[in-house]
């Protein structure tokens, strides 16, 4: 009987860690192109991929996206890990300025957050229907497929409506955000919720998900032995256990390879993962 496989994604940098914070966390183009190398050596299959102004702050600056991935591709052409960019790197950012680094490269994934909601306490996450409909009619022309990022029960709802209006195609792939501040708390109790809840309104889709903060480890035990994916890196913890801070996200990426193949899966090569998300090689 052939392993199961299990993708794990790389989130590297994120919109908010800053070096003060960690001063592992890739920030420049240069930073992050090397990083995703390292991740993907580890065993990452999809690299999610943020940028950073000159002042370490979230931007959708498309040159930013296009210089990481022409370094990634110039040093490392061997490299064949998925390209997952974000669609929401920037409060501030315009519905336009939100796509065009994807309408201009074209990766083979990016994210689509399925709804507005508070951000850490300070401001607002909007992700207006306006913007999700034009969003994924673009992704769709472009052949781009979203990740459907849900931080609660009622996004997965909603991508059950825009599936069934025509706005996304399935079969859908979500990853689920657990712990965030604003969003679902982080358990296996609510991790199984948001499986189920899935499960009933989008059948047939794919999942991974992450845990923030002290749930990490715990998001990540459940997911493997549920069945799903993972997520792990510095754009959602920068320690990498209680008081210790990571030394890389290539850390995060040996740590779940090790978990995945202790349970007795194998971490999904690239290829691998191209073939259970339906992505054209």
């Amino acid at each position: 009987m052939p392993m199961k496989k299990t993708i794990i994604t790389a989130a590297t940098t994120g919109a908010w860690p800053k070096k003060k914070d960690n001063p592992n966390v890739p920030m420049t183009p240069s930073e992050i192109a090397d990083d995703v190398f390292q991740c993907w050596k580890e065993g990452a299959a999809i690299a999610h991929l943020h940028m950073r102004d000159d002042s370490g702050n979230g931007s959708m600056d498309a040159g930013k996206f296009r210089e990481t991935v022409e370094l990634l591709r110039e040093r490392y052409p061997e490299c064949d890990i998925i390209l997952n960019m974000t669609t929401s790197g920037d409060l501030n950012a315009t519905d336009e300025t939100r796509q065009l680094h994807v309408k201009e490269l074209r990766p083979e994934m990016c994210s689509y957050d399925c709804g507005s909601m508070n951000w850490l306490h300070t401001g607002l996450f909007l992700n207006t229907p306006k913007f999700l409909e034009e969003l994924g009619r673009n992704i769709q022309e472009w052949g781009v497929k979203p990740e459907i990022e849900a931080f609660d029960p009622g996004m997965i709802a909603n991508a059950a409506y825009y599936l069934k209006k025509g706005v996304l195609k399935g079969p859908l792939h979500f990853q689920f955000c657990m712990g965030c501040a604003n969003g679902i708390p982080g358990t296996v109790k609510n991790l199984v919720f948001m499986k189920e809840t899935m499960e009933s309104l989008c059948p047939g889709s794919t999942w991974s998900c992450f845990g923030v903060g002290h749930s990490a480890m715990e998001i990540l035990y459940a997911a493997v032995a549920l069945g799903g994916h993972v997520r792990v890196g510095m754009e959602d913890n920068v320690l990498y256990s209680k008081g210790i801070l990571a030394e890389s996200n290539a850390q995060f990426v040996e740590r779940a390879a090790r978990v995945i193949r202790e349970f007795g899966n194998e971490p999904a090569t690239p290829d691998e993962a191209r073939e259970l998300l339906g992505l054209k090689a």
